[in-house]
């Protein structure tokens, strides 16, 4: 946590710091944002009716001002309280991450992916970085000729990278499904995004083509270009995100352990005029398996009374610390061992 937030202050990025509580009307209007539409709530002395924060980024979006010029980048650590495993009991989990919210220009969205990118680097140099445009997905979709809940399927086959069935959909619908079965076969860089540009048909797909090369190249530059691939599967709801959206991973850990994107049209839905990018690292998934606890001496009481352990207790706390145990305590080391009435063993 101290080297993510050196990263993000280097960059300008202040920190953000909110209740536990909001109201919960802000979180039922979004319900769709939300990794669960779970939330657990009560109400206050007033009448009312809170949630316990299952998102920050609803939170940083309703106390972000709009206006022409003006830019607000936040990062923070917080606990968010969502429902979570195959039984749904919720669980406090630490999340960390940043936003960045207003007048946004191409600046701005290419500073927070390479932030993500070097967040996943200051956690493990092994690190893959998916990133999508959910511009061109949608651009693509538009054009389809699909209908409604043809594209709402054709999307969830995307996001498994599910050609076959994308397939069959398209040929049901009696549509050319060439465009999009290329976005599911995709994966590469910005070199083969080029084997896609004869495809698009539309000034929206090339102009959301562009954008997405434009900063797979500034990452390349920064000699990240091994640690990324354009895959379309990082999808997210078209109904939210509108530009970039890209997923992070690490070694040993079969999910994403950072998400995030462009959520323009979260913005619009909220009748604001500013735009929107960030992302979240999942702290939890980093937790490392705890080092055995050091102490200097342990002390196996076996039959001792209170009299003779606290004598012992008190001789040896003044060497450096000490622990008195009935038996052998599990994720404990110790340098001396003593057993009252066998001496002390190394």
């Amino acid at each position: 946590l101290y080297s993510l937030r050196g990263l993000y202050e280097s960059f300008g990025y202040r920190r953000f710091r909110m209740s536990r509580f909001e109201e919960y009307e802000l979180y039922v209007r979004n319900k769709d944002f939300l990794i669960s539409d779970r939330v657990i709530t009560f109400t206050d002395h007033s009448g009312r009716l809170l949630a316990m924060k299952p998102d920050v980024t609803l939170s940083i979006i309703k106390h972000a001002a709009d206006g022409p010029g003006q830019v607000q980048k936040v990062y923070y650590n917080e606990n968010v309280y969502r429902a979570v495993g195959s039984d749904h009991s919720f669980k406090e989990i630490l999340q960390a991450g940043l936003e960045c919210v207003g007048d946004l220009g191409s600046y701005e969205i290419a500073e927070v992916v390479l932030l993500a990118v070097k967040s996943l680097e200051a956690v493990s140099p092994e690190f893959m970085l998916d990133i999508s445009h959910m511009g061109l997905v949608g651009a693509v979709l538009e054009e389809s000729g699909l209908s409604p809940s043809g594209k709402k399927l054709a999307l969830g086959c995307l996001h498994q990278k599910n050609s076959h069935e994308l397939g069959r959909l398209c040929t049901e619908e009696g549509v050319d499904g060439s465009m999009l079965l290329a976005l599911a076969d995709f994966c590469g860089g910005s070199r083969e995004l080029e084997t896609l540009a004869g495809l698009l048909q539309t000034e929206n797909q090339r102009q959301a083509l562009s954008e997405l090369m434009g900063l797979c190249e500034i990452l390349e530059k920064r000699g990240y270009g091994s640690r990324i691939q354009v895959d379309f599967s990082a999808a997210n709801d078209l109904k939210y995100y509108s530009g970039v959206v890209f997923k992070g991973y690490l070694p040993g850990i079969p999910t994403g352990v950072l998400s995030g994107g462009q959520y323009d049209k979260l913005l619009q839905k909220m009748g604001r005029s500013s735009r929107a990018i960030g992302f979240a690292i999942y702290m939890d998934l980093l937790e490392e398996p705890r080092e055995p606890e050091a102490v200097d001496t342990l002390i196996l009481a076996g039959s001792a009374g209170e009299e003779e352990l606290l004598a012992a207790a008190e001789k040896y706390a003044a060497r450096g610390s000490v622990l008195v145990c009935r038996q052998l305590p599990e994720n404990r080391v110790w340098k001396n061992l003593v057993e009252l009435g066998k001496g002390e063993v190394e």
